[in-house]
């Protein structure tokens, strides 16, 4: 592995796939002009990228742009067509998806690696970075060690490089069903507030069980934020007034 800081990027051109037709993208049209945020990593669908390393980007992605980031890419040395079906399993809304299907952008930054012994062939070394105007402010790799570490090129720690003090977004989790009124009641008093949420649907991406196993609730909406059971639409709603009048 090698450290890029202070160097440009390499001058690679993306061949990308958008509806039913090819789209060349280039580095210049990426990072030229602007401050960006890239990441990244071995493999689309594979465990700790889909897990940890994506979801995260995507969350903290617009607390990273009050830090004055542009633009999130996710790259691996994927082709076009997979990287957009990841994007669409993980809806991550805020993450631009680049391909380096041949590997071409990871080597030239020194971070092609051969993971035969997975069936991979040649991929990306896990890692992120800060590119201001083209140029690699701030390199986060990985520790060459055997396996697949995740240490140090996680959005947590980008976002601890950028600004110690940034407020993070809070971790929000709703079960609902469909039908259920309070359930869009709560929902629409979070979108009110402007506070992002994860929706777990009853009968689709969980049961009653497990509602009753992490709630000991029967009833929906179940509201989780940052860990602590809030309880229902009207707690809900009590939770946020009281959060207002402190914020006063």
């Amino acid at each position: 592995m090698k450290n890029m800081e202070g160097q440009k990027v390499p001058n690679v051109t993306f061949k990308t796939r958008v509806g039913d037709s090819w789209q060349d993208v280039t580095t210049d049209e990426l990072f030229k002009g602007k401050k960006v945020a890239l990441f990244a990593l071995p493999g689309a669908f594979t465990p700790t990228c889909s897990s940890s390393h994506l979801p995260r980007y995507n969350e903290l992605a617009p607390t990273l742009a009050k830090c004055g980031i542009d633009d999130v890419l996710c790259l691996s040395v994927n082709d076009t067509f997979v990287m957009n079906e990841w994007k669409k399993n993980q809806n991550a809304e805020n993450i631009t998806f680049i391909p380096d299907g041949c590997g071409t952008f990871s080597e030239g930054m020194g971070m092609l690696v051969d993971k035969e012994n997975l069936g991979f062939g040649k991929r990306s070394w896990r890692y992120s970075m800060i590119v201001d105007d083209g140029i690699v402010e701030k390199m986060f790799v990985e520790p060459e060690v055997e396996g697949d570490p995740f240490e140090v090129s996680d959005a947590d720690t980008m976002l601890e490089y950028l600004d110690p003090s940034a407020k993070k977004p809070q971790a929000i989790t709703v079960f609902t069903k469909p039908g259920c009124g309070h359930c869009a009641r709560a929902k629409s008093a979070l979108d009110k507030a402007g506070l992002g949420y994860e929706e777990i649907v009853l009968g689709t991406d969980a049961t009653m069980r497990s509602l009753r196993a992490v709630s000991g609730a029967l009833t929906t909406p179940q509201i989780f934020i940052d860990g602590k059971k809030i309880g229902g639409a009207d707690e809900l709603e009590s939770y946020l007034g009281s959060a207002q009048s402190a914020a006063a």
